[in-house]
């Protein structure tokens, strides 16, 4: 690890190396990757959850019945059910979305898919972003998975970035091109 990693990061990643590494030992990486998926899902459309980790006020009890009742709700695997648990009593809880981000990354390059970020004027369901991930795939030649954001300053379009290669195809870049053309004459 790089000298200039923040704690956070470093904490996030160890974490995530973690569940990783007793997912696969117990041969429940699959199962345990579908429950981070999905929490990570519900983390990005959900601001409560986001209060609710950020919240230095509540007690670890608290934290653990409301994550053991989470958990059983979405049907979570017994491993990460713990794994939570173990997050709150040590107080890390607050590094949760990290943690999940952390681990989809350490799952996708172990797959050997590429991860890329879309940025969309608007909400798109989950199966326009796979037709977009499907699509992308098949030119590619390797699997892509998204980091998903919405972002309505773009006004229209959508702003996709793979590696060092960027698209933007958004209102609010295609305004900018304009204005500086504008400014030039």
């Amino acid at each position: 690890m790089s000298s200039n990693k923040n704690f956070s990061s470093e904490t996030s990643e160890r974490y995530s190396r973690a569940i990783f590494e007793l997912a696969n030992e117990k041969n429940e990486l699959e199962k345990v990757e579908k429950n981070i998926k999905d929490l990570l899902n519900i983390y990005n459309f959900n601001n409560d959850l986001d209060n609710f980790v950020k919240n230095p006020t509540l007690s670890i009890d608290i934290q653990l019945k409301a994550l053991n009742i989470f958990s059983k709700s979405l049907n979570f695997s017994r491993l990460f059910q713990n794994f939570l648990s173990t997050l709150a009593v040590k107080r890390r809880l607050f590094f949760l979305k990290k943690i999940l981000q952390s681990f989809v990354k350490l799952s996708s390059k172990n797959k050997g898919e590429l991860n890329a970020q879309l940025i969309s004027s608007k909400n798109l369901s989950l199966d326009e972003i796979k037709n977009i991930s499907n699509e992308l795939s098949s030119v590619i030649g390797s699997e892509i998975s998204f980091d998903y954001k919405v972002d309505q300053s773009l006004i229209g379009g959508f702003k996709m970035q793979l590696g060092s290669l960027l698209i933007d195809t958004s209102i609010k870049n295609r305004l900018k091109k304009y204005e500086q053309i504008m400014l030039e004459n």
